[in-house]
């Protein structure tokens, strides 16, 4: 099925985004190559995700979240006191915002090489199961919390989490590249997934 996705990043992994736009050009991926710059003037949280739906997702029914050096909650504050994180949290607030002709999207994180190894970090043994369980950080030291409330959704109650258990979609760099459709495909099928209920817009 073909989808439109939109890209969410920070300028420091531009080079990433661009390789993104071309491989979709060339697979005819209908891609928004579109970012946010400027805050929208309101307090009115419905009216600014309709405006950001409107106007910088669009039609767009997948957001590909690049997770780079800079995407992490930690990043602190810019030199006129706003917080670093706040276009592309807006971004992928307005992409699990869902309202009436207003639909939420697919979210798919993609980790970027740089970051394999601190979101990456082995396994473990289980003290319940006795399984071997993969640790994946998905925490404020890696992303912002738009994705990670959408990952490891909570309350949970099992010993670990499986793919019925997430919203967002996690993959890395390489096998998102060599194999997007399959990636776009899994973030859109949540939609419509029970899990869909669960989202967190506006985590805390």
């Amino acid at each position: 099925m073909a989808h439109k996705v939109f890209i969410s990043y920070k300028k420091e992994d531009l080079q990433f985004k661009n390789q993104l736009v071309s491989l979709f050009n060339q697979n005819k991926v209908d891609v928004i190559d579109k970012s946010l710059n400027d805050i929208i003037p309101s307090d009115n949280l419905d009216y600014v995700m309709q405006v950001l739906r409107r106007d910088y997702l669009s039609d767009s029914t997948v957001t590909i979240f690049l997770i780079g050096e800079h995407s992490s909650e930690r990043e602190g504050n810019d030199f006129q006191g706003r917080p670093h994180q706040a276009f592309i949290k807006k971004e992928l607030q307005a992409t699990l915002f869902d309202r009436e002709n207003n639909s939420r999207s697919g979210l798919l994180g993609v980790v970027l090489p740089n970051m394999y190894d601190k979101v990456y970090q082995g396994t473990s043994i289980c003290s319940t199961c006795g399984g071997t369980h993969n640790i994946v950080a998905i925490d404020d030291s890696t992303v912002i919390k738009e994705f990670s409330a959408n990952y490891y959704i909570k309350p949970h109650n099992k010993c670990a989490y499986t793919e019925d258990d997430r919203y967002a979609v996690l993959v890395k760099w390489d096998e998102f590249y060599s194999s997007p459709e399959v990636f776009i495909d899994q973030a859109f099928d949540k939609r419509k997934e029970p899990v869909a209920n669960r989202v967190t817009v506006y985590p805390k």
